[in-house]
């Protein structure tokens, strides 16, 4: 992909693809976790993942690595978008968008609070879920090309980000009615049309956040394809 318009200078855009990855990991996750708002977290925590799909570009077509890039971004997409649309329906149903105001919504809808919940453990990458096998795959890929520093950010970084993913679901779970807020005491689910249909996206979302995980070979196979 890059050899063509860069065959004189290979050593320099690699290098440069590399930092380009290392400051989108890092940077990425650490800013994440300081924010307050669900959407702002969301997007810092995609420059992170940006990172990560940037390794399978660094290796190119030998050892897969476009394939691998292709397959997580294809993962990514839906474990984003079902976030997304979970942020979304909390945020037309509160009027808010602040961590902390999730906190007990598994009292009041516990869909909404499962969806958030798995759509973040996979874009964390806990196995069984979609997210864990596509950063497999992408991380493998990275070890055998010998971008051995990189798999080792990816790998912590992506520690980093299941804390304080998590951080998030132990407040959707929380029961104890004196930690409930008071946008969650309130939560009404909304009969509307245009509310139902982003909960309809956000249910194909989740499905295709978790099920592929386990029916990886098919996936790859079509992301190999795609490259001749």
């Amino acid at each position: 992909m890059f050899d063509i318009p860069f065959y004189f200078s290979s050593n320099e855009w690699h290098l440069l693809l590399e930092i380009l990855a290392i400051l989108s990991m890092i940077l990425g996750n650490l800013i994440a976790i300081t924010q307050t708002s669900m959407k702002r977290m969301l997007a810092y925590s995609s420059i992170g993942q940006i990172g990560y799909v940037i390794i399978g570009i660094i290796v190119g077509d030998s050892n897969d690595g476009y394939a691998s890039m292709i397959t997580y971004m294809l993962f990514y997409i839906s474990m984003n978008l079902g976030t997304f649309a979970c942020i979304v329906l909390f945020g037309l149903r509160t009027g808010t968008d602040n961590i902390r105001d999730y906190a007990g919504l598994y009292t009041k809808d516990p869909f909404l609070a499962l969806s958030l919940a798995l759509c973040l453990l996979s874009l964390g990458g806990l196995p069984p879920l979609a997210g864990f096998f596509g950063k497999l795959y992408l991380f493998w890929c990275g070890w055998q090309a010998g971008l051995y520093f990189l798999v080792l950010i990816g790998l912590l970084t992506s520690v980093l980000s299941i804390y304080y993913y998590l951080k998030i679901i132990k407040l959707l779970m929380t029961g104890r009615n004196q930690e409930i807020t008071p946008h969650v005491r309130n939560y009404r689910r909304s009969p509307l049309r245009s509310k139902n249909s982003i909960e309809l996206s956000m249910i194909v979302c989740v499905i295709a956040s978790t099920i592929p995980g386990i029916s990886m070979n098919p996936i790859i196979t079509i992301a190999q394809d795609t490259l001749f």
